[in-house]
């Protein structure tokens, strides 16, 4: 970490305090056995000598269970995540009281979706293990490892994502019980991002150049926490297709609104730099608006080919 990077963290850390305070105040206890359906669980084949899973068991479509995969192996790579930002950010004071919080609620997530998929035989528990070790012994590293204001602008959008994709896969689940889960963990990741778009915003205030220009890059070349799960990109496609997460829903739904809120556009006090990083960034999102719109063309034209010959997406 460089000295700026030293300082801009020592400038922000009452900015940390006060979101962190508020963050308490407003984040609501809940309990993740709560919203688990314990009483449709039974012993799977093995040591217990059960029954063993096959799809038919699974009340959730392939996509639907796909994302569900997805989204859980992205929660459990939290041990690598929080080395990140315990490194980053550092273990003490205001910062490391966040870390730890964060942690603490973030691993939840994880415990609680796959005591669901497990409870529920939504998916084969052997192959989800396997997906898990494979996943996690890969490790995680930011694409801005190092960097305080490329990371937090990461974390700005990235919680939004991911909020984003937990609600909507429970809502494409069709089962109450997934779909609560899933909202209830994405109410979690709303207060995250909101602490993290607080944090930039202010550092807006201390360094507006390089804020603009660690969201310029953030936005360009952002990708999703669990890209370096196996297939991953044909996961994303079919996740795409049916709806979940796209690029419409990533322009609309994440970007568009973190921007929104920080007056990205109207924000005065930038030098040269600062305005050639805006100018790019607002190039950058008109052509996403654009390969958003082609996107869901395609799916359209897909979806009436497969409604022809009898068959869905």
């Amino acid at each position: 970490m460089t000295m700026s990077q030293a300082h801009l963290l020592r400038e922000l850390e009452s900015v940390v305090e006060d979101n962190l305070n508020r963050h308490l105040a407003v984040a609501k206890e809940w309990f993740p056995h709560e919203y688990i359906p314990w009483s449709e669980g039974r012993d799977f084949d093995g040591v217990l000598d059960g029954t063993a899973w096959e799809v038919g068991q699974s009340k959730l479509s392939d996509v639907s269970r796909t994302s569900l995969i997805v989204n859980l192996l992205t929660e459990d790579n939290l041990p690598s995540y929080h080395h990140e930002i315990a490194v980053l950010f550092g273990r003490d004071g205001a910062w490391g009281n966040w870390v730890h919080r964060w942690t603490a609620e973030e691993g939840r997530h994880g415990y609680a979706i796959r005591d669901y998929l497990l409870v529920t035989r939504a998916v084969d528990p052997i192959a989800l293990e396997r997906a898990r070790m494979d996943h996690m012994a890969a490790g995680f590293e930011n694409d801005h490892t190092g960097n305080a204001l490329h990371s937090i602008a990461y974390v700005s959008f990235q919680e939004l994502a991911t909020r984003v994709s937990h609600r909507n896969t429970g809502r494409h689940s069709g089962d109450p019980v997934c779909e609560a889960l899933l909202a209830r963990i994405a109410l979690d990741e709303n207060l995250h991002m909101v602490f993290y778009r607080n944090l930039l915003g202010a550092a807006f205030e201390l360094a507006p150049d390089a804020t603009m220009r660690a969201i310029t890059d953030v936005v360009k070349e952002f990708q999703m926490p669990g890209h370096g799960i196996e297939n991953f990109g044909r996961k994303s496609v079919q996740i795409a297709m049916a709806g979940i997460y796209d690029l419409r829903i990533h322009h609309d739904d994440v970007v568009a609104p973190v921007l929104r809120n920080l007056k990205i556009m109207e924000r005065g006090g930038l030098t040269g730099e600062g305005e050639a990083a805006r100018e790019e960034l607002a190039t950058f999102i008109s052509g996403l608006d654009t390969a958003a719109s082609r996107f869901e063309e395609k799916r359209a034209a897909a979806q009436e080919r497969a409604a022809r010959r009898g068959k869905t997406l």
